[in-house]
């Protein structure tokens, strides 16, 4: 009989212990501009203030435990029934939950990439193999690669449009070209944490994806266009059958009080909103075409952020520069992802691209 010899101390999961660490944006110092966490330059629309230390006079209470007054707001906002909305703590928790639900150790979760770096580290929580496809030349999905992926494994399909960081987004009919490759039993998220900076001609429908598609998840937040990253509110249109599985996932009572005040202010403030999204994508624009102006070759942004792939050799040289011009950047592996932010911190952008020796 072969004795098992028990460990002297606590052990994880092995795929756990092969989750890189998550490396949040770097801060700015002094003088300099924080250009590395894609956040809204604005502070918080008109009222969101007011309507977040109102509801600071409820910190005794427990929120509602399915945010059901912002479910029921954006339900209106959306035209969508409320029990097909699910909200928990931004995106990410969204997409945590939703590879947990349907995924499980040897199962696979196909994405793009590069893409969002938290991808491979929700799918290795899961105990989920990650099945990363490479992007095309121009930094698009390889939608084509992506559905020849897809094998009797998958279980979750994840398309971040616009891509992140990257910048292209997704087009109604590649989109619907791709959907009817994929099983039905397979979940398709459509990630639309950047859909309010979307200006091509053919943008994805998210709602009308979902409704067709029983399979289809559309999460989205109010991190990036609404300002409110800090109190991580993130949604998802599904099924009915789909959206009440998750908030059987989430943690309870994820959004506090304070956070759910906040969002339905910002859903009241929509037109100071869209004015500040359309600054945003004026100056994204302009930024834009001044770095093609310097002779960069970059992708077609559709985000609040530009991608300049420099390669792995010159990204530290990139991020060096940066910093000695006052802005802070978000270096990866294989080029450098700039947030679009204040006209100044945009204008020493241009300044870097112009400078920069490739």
């Amino acid at each position: 009989m072969t004795r098992v010899t028990a460990p002297s101390t606590p052990e994880p999961r092995s795929s756990i212990l092969s989750i890189p660490g998550y490396t949040a944006g770097s801060p700015a110092p002094a003088g300099s501009y924080k250009l590395s966490s894609n956040e809204n330059p604005y502070p918080p629309l008109p009222g969101v203030v007011d309507a977040a230390a109102a509801a600071l006079e409820t910190l005794n209470r427990y929120p509602d435990v399915t945010a059901a007054p912002l479910r029921q707001r954006l339900a209106e906002r959306l035209g969508v029934p409320a029990d097909e909305i699910a909200t928990t703590t931004g995106s990410s928790g969204l997409l945590m939950a939703l590879v947990l639900t349907y995924c499980g150790p040897g199962d696979e979760v196909v994405y793009a990439w590069r893409s969002f770096e938290a991808y491979p580290t929700i799918a290795l929580r899961a105990g989920a193999i990650p099945v990363e496809v490479p992007n095309l030349p121009d930094g698009r999905h390889d939608l084509d690669a992506m559905a020849a992926a897809v094998t009797e494994r998958t279980k979750v399909v994840l398309l971040c449009t616009p891509n992140n960081p990257t910048g292209p987004a997704i087009t109604q009919a590649e989109f619907d070209a791709f959907i009817v490759r994929v099983p039905p039993h397979v979940v398709v998220v459509l990630d639309e944490a950047y859909l309010e900076f979307v200006r091509i001609a053919d943008p994805i429908d998210g709602l009308a994806a979902y409704r067709t598609h029983p399979n289809v998840v559309v999460t989205r937040t109010f991190s990036k266009a609404y300002g409110l990253a800090a109190m991580r509110i993130g949604y998802a249109m599904a099924s009915a059958a789909i959206a009440d599985t998750l908030r059987k996932v989430f943690v309870p009572f994820g959004i506090s009080t304070v956070a759910q005040a906040a969002a339905i202010a910002s859903l009241d403030a929509e037109a100071e909103l869209l004015a500040r999204v359309d600054a945003l994508v004026a100056e994204r624009d302009r930024v834009t075409a001044a770095i093609a102006e310097a002779g960069w070759d970059i992708p077609d942004a559709q985000g609040n952020f530009v991608w300049l792939p420099v390669g792995a050799d010159r990204v530290p040289a990139l991020v060096a520069e940066a910093d000695a011009l006052g802005i802070v950047v978000r270096p990866l592996v294989d080029g450098v992802r700039v947030s679009i932010g204040e006209v100044e911190a945009n204008d020493r952008l241009v300044k870097l691209a112009q400078s920069f020796s490739r």
